[in-house]
């Protein structure tokens, strides 16, 4: 009965391997396929796109013409340029308010504390496209619908997200940290910026990669909010040039996904140490 209960056990724990692996292989074919057609449809000519399936492999892994054209037509240099001065502004200004928010509702105890977080919750809950209507109403009346200015202070808004991170880190830190120093006669903003603001950076790695990573491929409010797309397109929208009633021309929007793609992965590449160690601590803390 032993030898036949452990082969039993042997045969049931070679069952779940044989599971666990091809659950990760299909899991891997999935995510997969659509990057290797993408890559695989970008180096096609006009016609080989026209007469072929999307797996096909492209008669010259040499042909860049559709990269050059996608560049161009797509005016892709000033969709970086536009992208990069967002994301620059967005990170700095939402990282800032989400701490500043964090610090007040975790070190003050006031009236209403309790209130405010219930409703960042309530708030995770509700989806965003569900309050586009009044945010809409709410940019027109304030004349910043298809301004650069205006869409970068609505995705600059405060992530909830984010500052519950800031939260759980900021439990974390003593607040003997506060005391001390008031005591030496600093000032609140003081103690923020001088004393906890510079211990928070496993926090604000963790923010940037979320909140970076959500702005830089935001298709939906750049292309509501950025109407004038030769004057304000970004990464996201520059390859809508591509699009139109007649059909869409798959291989420059496949040249221009790869051209997007590059910068995130060369900055993935060179910070995967601090990215890594950003998230692992993030969710230590939390």
């Amino acid at each position: 009965m032993t030898k036949k209960s452990n082969l039993q056990l042997r045969i049931e724990r070679g069952i779940v391997t044989v599971l666990k692996y091809a659950v990760l292989i299909f899991a891997s074919f999935v995510a997969l396929v659509p990057i290797v057609s993408c890559v695989v449809t970008a180096f096609k000519t006009n016609e080989e796109y026209a007469s072929t399936n999307v797996m096909t492999p492209p008669s010259s892994w040499l042909y860049f013409d559709n990269f050059v054209t996608a560049w161009k037509e797509a005016n892709m240099g000033k969709a970086f340029l536009n992208s990069l001065l967002v994301l620059v502004c967005v990170l700095i200004g939402s990282v800032l308010i989400s701490a500043m928010l964090a610090y007040v509702l975790n070190r003050f105890k006031f009236h209403g504390n309790t209130l405010i977080r219930n409703l960042f919750m309530v708030a995770t809950l509700i989806p965003g496209i569900a309050s586009q209507v009044t945010v809409y109403q709410i940019m027109i009346a304030l004349n910043l619908v298809n301004t650069m200015p205006g869409y970068i202070i609505l995705m600059m808004g405060t992530d909830v997200i984010a500052v519950y991170i800031f939260l759980q880190f900021f439990e974390n830190l003593s607040v003997s940290l506060d005391e001390s120093a008031i005591l030496d006669g600093c000032t609140y903003f003081g103690v923020f910026f001088k004393i906890l603001f510079p211990l928070l950076k496993p926090a604000i790695v963790t923010t940037a990669i979320l909140k970076g990573v959500g702005t830089y491929n935001e298709y939906y409010m750049a292309n509501l909010y950025l109407q004038d797309k030769s004057l304000y397109q970004v990464v996201s929208t520059s390859l809508f040039v591509f699009t139109g009633p007649m059909g869409s021309q798959y291989n420059y929007i496949c040249a221009g996904v790869i051209i997007t793609i590059i910068p995130a992965l060369i900055v993935f590449l060179l910070c995967q140490d601090q990215i890594y160690s950003g998230l692992a601590a993030g969710s230590v803390k939390g």
